[in-house]
């Protein structure tokens, strides 16, 4: 029997999978609800279809998830009760945050407001100890007054407690001796410690970062225990169960029940790196990834082949200092309602309507007015074969719903009214897309936009028309792009040590040992999970500065024991990554060492695309009818073309206007577009010639 590999990412309204057969190669694909009160419940679902085909439960061999469950944890501020431990006096550096607030609207907002304390004041424990900024012992931990504290906390119920002492990343002896006590005191709770969860400098982000994996936890081991015995109870038994990150990789259910704060952009990450193995087969290196789902949308941006990758993320205001990719997410998806708001004026976002009720067209009991059901009006969707015929929507019921909330109280015909849906939320996206290229000082003209998600190729065309973006790459299977990454990611696991130091005062055998250590750490970590020597790959960076300067950047590094000639190396490259990122540099000027990196992967071994197949199939083949579509004021309903994907072959031309039906998506071909389908099937769409 055939191996299959499973991978599922679950999206606010659809969770969407991919089947790999490692015997055949061929992928199959699927969609289903997601189901929001038992998220598990939609994967169990999706894993039964493939077994409804004949697959037997313990030939799956290999299954990964993206997940929002962590997300909406702390989106929804319903993570678990959370207590703190922080050093005598410094209880405030959790209730003071940072400084400044958010960047945008928030500047100029009298009424802005920090985030909630995920640990309030009167579940925050002060332990009398101290180490200094070198990480020598000033003041010995006070055992019983640590028991005490502890005690206290068990009595007003916490589940879960965040040990954060000030300068464990030097010496994490305290914090290491409290998590003895609590196996004494209160062994049920969960525990986060900041010298496990981020050893670094920068007391707030660590705080912050290890605060948030407290907090959501409890709930993440909760959802993957409960997961894995459901799974176990159907016959699955592979040992491989994983879970995406936010830093591209992947990590084994334990570790990211441990370590739950590093899977906050699970999801999105699985389609940025889908984009990546995509477009590096056919030798593109300059991409933005545009992902439209049901609930939200998440850009990011690829230069010369390689992620945007940061350190100083924030979900609702909130630091998480992980290495993650950098996506910007606005609010706009299939679901994102529309209504008039106070002021008489059309609003679209930042609520969905979501998998339940969803959108009015879904008919069930949905009544608000959708993007998903404005595109209906329009004739981008056929009511008769979304997802290719397995689900019937209420066209008759959205063009009403929509003309009595919409098109009636702003005076406007049924189609325009649609269509101002469709250009605000198109707006909203286009911003987010700026954000991470222009914004940046990148010239948007040299990348292709990456559409994908149930949303995204119903939408890219007129965007890459708004914004001057010369070609859009629609991927094979895009309702499941980000499923797809899933199969493309390796075992992935971030280390980092602090270390203040300027360059030249460097002590190469004690930065040298350092790295070793992070190296045995690493190593021994990807081995007790299965991997040999042979595959694991380690790659090593430096935290460096100028100095004086309140950030630094992340410079590659060759592999240690470093000496003179490598530092002189990691300066110039400093420099030039310096030149980039700000447009100037200080040659003269002295370099200070933050922080060592360390990145291990364990390679798995990858899924391979097959080249579409070429039979000589002639377009006409697949053409499945027309139907009037409207495009806006500029050129009104136009006779369009429908075809089936499916039946494409590589070399087809298609001019637009057109619309494109498969399985888990709908892809618009504006009328001042043509497409091509390149040797992978991939649409590749550009202005007319």
């Amino acid at each position: 029997m055939s191996k299959y590999r499973v991978t599922v990412d679950t999206g606010g309204t659809f969770s969407d999978f991919v089947f790999f057969n490692e015997d055949s190669g061929e992928i199959a694909i699927t969609k289903v609800p997601s189901t929001p009160k038992e998220p598990f419940q939609a994967v169990l679902n999706g894993v039964k279809e493939l077994l409804d085909r004949g697959v037997a439960a313990g030939d799956i061999s290999f299954f990964c998830h993206g997940t929002t469950v962590g997300t909406n944890a702390l989106l929804e501020e319903k993570g678990a009760k959370t207590g703190l431990m922080v050093t005598q006096g410094f209880r405030g550096i959790y209730e003071v945050m940072e400084q400044t607030r958010g960047y945008g609207p928030a500047t100029y907002d009298l009424f802005f407001e920090k985030p909630r304390l995920l640990a309030p004041p009167y579940l925050t424990e002060e332990i009398p100890e101290r180490v200094d900024f070198k990480g020598n012992v000033l003041k010995a931990i006070d055992v019983e007054e640590s028991r005490a504290a502890i005690r206290r906390l068990k009595k007003k119920g916490v589940q879960s407690v965040a040990v954060c002492c000030l300068f464990s990343f030097l010496n994490p002896d305290h914090e290491l001796k409290i998590k003895e006590l609590f196996a004494q005191e209160f062994p049920e709770a969960r525990l986060s410690l900041s010298y496990e969860v981020l050893p670094q400098i920068r007391e707030f982000y660590r705080l912050s970062t290890t605060v948030i994996n407290g907090y959501i936890q409890p709930v993440m081991a909760s959802y993957l225990g409960r997961l894995e015995n459901r799974m176990r109870e159907m016959g699955v038994t592979t040992p491989k169960l994983y879970i995406m990150q936010s830093n591209g990789g992947v990590s084994t259910f334990k570790g990211s029940a441990e370590k739950p704060v590093a899977t906050v952009l699970s999801g999105p990450a699985g389609g940025v790196i889908a984009s990546m193995g995509t477009c590096e087969r056919v030798g593109i290196d300059n991409i933005i990834t545009f992902d439209m789902g049901g609930t939200s949308c998440d850009v990011a941006l690829i230069h010369e082949g390689n992620p945007v990758i940061t350190t100083q993320g924030k979900i609702n205001l909130r630091p998480i200092a992980l290495p993650m990719l950098d996506i910007h997410t606005v609010s706009a998806g299939g679901g994102t309602i529309a209504r008039i708001d106070a002021v008489g004026g059309l609003q679209v976002g930042p609520d969905s309507a979501g998998a339940d009720p969803g959108p009015v067209c879904y008919d069930r009991g949905g009544e608000n007015i959708t993007v998903t059901d404005a595109n209906m009006v329009c004739g981008v969707l056929d009511p008769n074969h979304f997802l290719g015929g397995r689900m019937k929507l209420d066209k008759q019921k959205a063009q009403r719903v929509l003309e009595e909330k919409l098109a009636k109280p702003l005076k406007l015909d049924l189609l325009e009214a649609a269509d101002g849906v469709l250009k605000i939320i198109d707006a909203k996206m286009e911003e987010a897309i700026k954000a991470v290229s222009s914004a940046r000082g990148y010239d948007i003209r040299d990348f292709t936009l990456v559409a994908f998600g149930g949303g995204g190729p119903m939408h890219a065309g007129r965007m890459a028309l708004d914004l001057g973006i010369p070609s859009v790459l629609v991927p094979l299977t895009p309702g499941v792009h980000s499923a797809l990454g899933l199969l493309m990611s390796d075992v992935k696991h971030d280390y980092v040590r602090s270390k203040l130091v300027g360059l030249e005062d460097l002590d190469l055998t004690e930065i040298n040992h350092m790295f070793y250590q992070l190296i045995e750490r690493a190593k021994a970590d990807l081995m007790s999970e299965g991997f040999t020597d042979e595959e694991i790959k380690i790659e090593p960076y430096l935290d460096l500065r100028y100095a004086g300067q309140g950030y630094e950047l992340t410079v590659p590094s060759p592999m240690p024991p470093y000496t003179q000639h490598d530092l002189t190396i990691m300066r110039g490259r400093f420099d030039t990554i310096h030149e980039q990122n700000s447009g100037h540099k200080a040659e003269s000027e002295p370099v200070e060492l933050v922080s060592l990196r360390l990145i291990s992967l364990g390679l798995v071994p990858q899924a391979k695309l097959s080249p579409g197949k070429v039979t000589g199939r002639k377009l006409a083949a697949a053409q499945l009818g027309e139907r009037k579509v409207y495009f806006g004021k500029e050129h009104g309903v136009l006779t369009t073309q429908v075809y089936n994907r499916d039946l494409f072959e590589p070399g087809h031309q298609i001019t637009g206007p057109a619309i494109v039906e498969q399985l888990d998506t709908t892809t618009v071909i504006q009328p001042e577009q043509e497409a091509a389908v390149d040797e992978y099937r991939n649409i590749i769409i550009r202005a007319k010639q």
